[in-house]
């Protein structure tokens, strides 16, 4: 008899069709990875990456803007790479340029980098957080284009109009 609960992944999704769970199903042959494997590895990403972000954010508070950047940085690629478990990385790479995200996804990445610089090149904290503001906004931005309306819903709440 099957396992029943939350960890039996497998099993919860047996009524499934196999296309519709997952978009990038043929795209995990070549690494043999199962759905359960796949979402262990989404969440492994997700938690790795955000414990080296409280990291980092620990490093800033201590002084340590370089260290901070670093892993900072670091936490945020690493979060995004877990996403590809879901749908596939090259699948990911493609939704993530599409016209309608494409400038949320470059002032994303474009400010992982400008913390690294504002740390590393300026050592300016300051200017550090000021691009992990924008980063964050890109991200929010980049993720209300998944959901209908979302972003028009925003848009009105902060009174622009689309």
């Amino acid at each position: 008899m099957p396992s029943k609960g939350w960890f039996n992944l497998e099993g919860g999704m047996a009524q499934l069709p196999e296309n519709q769970w997952f978009e990038g199903e043929s795209q995990f042959k070549f690494l043999g990875l199962s759905r359960t494997q796949r979402l262990y590895g989404f969440a492994g990403c997700l938690i790795a990456g955000f414990t080296l972000s409280l990291l980092g954010t620990i490093m800033l508070v201590l002084g340590q803007v370089t260290v901070f950047a670093l892993l900072y940085a670091l936490g945020a690629i690493i979060s995004i790479i877990g996403t590809g478990f879901l749908i596939g990385f090259l699948s990911q790479l493609k939704l993530m340029f599409k016209p309608v995200r494409v400038v949320a996804t470059i002032v994303f990445l474009a400010c992982i980098g400008l913390v690294i610089v504002g740390a590393v090149v300026l050592g300016n904290a300051i200017l550090c957080i000021i691009f992990v503001i924008l980063q964050y906004i890109a991200y929010t931005w980049y993720t209300l284009s998944y959901i209908p309306y979302a972003r028009g819903a925003v848009l009105k709440m902060i009174g622009m109009s689309t």
